[in-house]
């Protein structure tokens, strides 16, 4: 190790931490060429691909490696909150019919492909532009931009360095849900701990009706993961690079290797972005045509869009010393404090909004950065409740008729495509996201602004 690894936990936390065996992730990670600072896990740390889900690591930008594992395959899978004007009693009557037009709006499932269909010179733009291209076609506000992180596109992207193959999955994907932990969920404001921040976010009452949606880059990404992920595990060879898993395989982020990975990642994190805008729309349509007004006098606007599974560069003090890194962001958010340059200006007074989707049977909760976040975390923080079993254990241990049933008995309607889909994502397959966001606030990275409940959920 060339440096300490450090998880964000409590002594309640620690029996599933150390279950899995993700802490050794942290260790190796800990090895990696110039990295600054420690190695770092949030909270909702569970087993991942080299890096632990949850993982957070910079890297020097001139001596530091760029590592494809330890972004991941599902390349900006992300969360975006809609806040609404509309109150439960306007909602709850409906919300059956809400979730089936959304569902029939916005594909989801195992290869599920999207209603628009593109040429390769529309998806050359969705690379380079982002969400922009999105809200240009008319899909969504002008607004919407100010509330994505990066604005909704990170400008290095080039489209010539990556894959025909991962273009042709690519092409028929986007403005869809997909499958596995990425769900679309109509919500009620449970709880308000922070009244000022909740003000600032929109997010001011009990019983106002807010939409979630988390899901990332689909095939595309997954697809220059792999091809990049192959390319660098020849990368460790030619540079000599000396790793205890082959999983971290990294590059030089100056390389040749390293530069075409970075370029090919911005690509996919555009697409991701492009994906939840498009879904964004089709939720606004679906709230119109079932409600019948439209989607401006029902105040539908976009909270903030966060995005993990992610590397971005960034300046941090370390060690006293400014330096500018990559961080490597695997199951962790950006949670940027206010004041911060990168903070959204409508957010300067509060920080930036942090999403943390917790299982389809509990709640979520919108936090803000804290300037802990800064100093301990490279501007860090988790993403989510956290695994606490496989998929495959849930398989086993879960009925999909009983887990519906259950979401009924706590009055959440839920529409899926497949039965997979609902015991893979069964509540008790996920760690208490209350302690994880209880321990990210302790920590000092976020505070706890509200929480949402679920009242249907779509899946894929």
């Amino acid at each position: 190790m060339r440096t300490t690894g450090i998880i964000f936990a409590d002594e309640k936390m620690l029996p599933q931490i150390k279950g899995d065996n993700a802490p050794d992730q942290v260790a190796n990670v800990a090895t990696m060429p110039g990295i600054v600072g420690s190695s770092l896990a949030m909270p909702d740390i569970h087993w991942g691909y080299g890096f632990p889900v949850g993982g957070v690591a910079a890297f020097d930008i001139n001596e530091g490696v760029i590592s494809p594992g330890g972004i991941g395959y599902d390349i900006n899978c992300g969360v975006r909150l809609v806040r609404t004007d509309l109150e439960l009693k306007d909602v709850q009557p409906r919300v059956k019919d809400l979730i089936d037009a959304i569902f029939i709006n916005v594909p989801s499932g195992v290869g599920s492909e999207g209603k628009v269909r593109l040429s390769h010179g529309d998806l050359a733009r969705v690379m380079r532009e982002g969400a922009n291209w999105a809200v240009e076609k008319g899909y969504g506000w002008k607004e919407d931009i100010e509330r994505i992180e990066a604005r909704g596109c990170l400008s290095d992207a080039d489209p010539g360095l990556v894959s025909q193959k991962a273009a042709t999955r690519g092409v028929p994907q986007l403005g869809s849900l997909g499958a596995g932990n990425h769900f679309l969920e109509v919500q009620r404001v449970d709880k308000i701990y922070a009244p000022e921040a909740g003000k600032a976010l929109g997010i001011d009452h009990e019983g106002q009706i807010t939409v979630m949606i988390h899901t990332g880059s689909r095939g595309f990404g997954h697809q220059i993961a792999t091809d990049y992920i192959a390319e660098h595990e020849r990368a460790v060879r030619k540079y000599n690079i000396s790793l205890p898993d082959m999983q971290l395989a990294c590059a030089p982020i100056g390389s040749k290797e390293g530069d075409s990975y970075w370029k090919a990642m911005c690509c996919a994190a555009n697409f991701a972005w492009t994906n939840r805008q498009m879904i964004v729309h089709w939720v606004r349509q679906s709230f119109e045509k079932v409600l019948g007004t439209s989607a401006d006098s029902m105040g539908m606007k976009i909270v903030y869009d966060v995005c993990h599974n992610i590397g971005k560069i960034e300046e941090h003090t370390v060690g006293g010393q400014k330096r500018k890194v990559v961080v490597h962001r695997k199951g962790a958010t950006r949670a940027f404090p206010p004041n911060h340059p990168e903070t959204p200006s409508m957010y300067k007074s509060v920080g930036q909004p942090v999403l943390i989707p917790g299982d389809m049977g509990s709640c979520s909760f919108v936090l803000v950065g804290l300037p802990g976040s800064m100093e301990y975390s490279f501007g860090s923080s988790c993403h989510g409740a956290g695994r606490a079993m496989s998929r495959t254990a849930a398989t086993r241990k879960y009925r999909a008729a009983d887990v519906e049933r259950a979401l009924r008995e706590k009055g959440i309607y839920i529409k899926a495509a497949s039965k997979a889909g609902i015991v893979e994502e069964a509540p008790g397959a996920y760690k208490n996201v209350e302690d994880v966001v209880r321990v990210a606030e302790g920590a000092g990275l976020t505070k706890i602004v509200a929480r949402l409940v679920p009242i249907g959920v779509m899946k894929g």
